[in-house]
């Protein structure tokens, strides 16, 4: 059996929502160049989390990596809490 040792990629996001359980909504911002403008526009994506121990918190910075699907919508698992949210 061989090993799979490929790079996952690990993203930095905000996380939005923690409303389901065990699921964050992280928003991750990246830069964009305007294909005409040349000028660069702040894109942001949301995606759906594992959060095993439902340790974030709404306005949590945090790190996910791309895994296996772990359902319909979660392919990303929270690696770490980055900053906790101010109280």
């Amino acid at each position: 059996m061989s090993e799979n040792n490929s790079v996952k990629r690990t993203v930095n996001g905000r996380v939005t929502s923690t409303a389901m359980d065990k699921t964050i909504t992280v928003a991750v911002e990246r830069l964009v160049r305007h294909p005409l403008y040349g000028k660069y526009i702040r894109r942001t994506t949301k995606v759906h989390a594992h959060d095993a121990d439902n340790a974030c918190q709404k306005g949590d910075w945090v790190a996910v990596e791309e895994c296996r699907p772990i359902s319909r919508q979660k392919s990303w698992r929270l690696v770490e809490i980055l900053e906790r949210a101010a109280q």
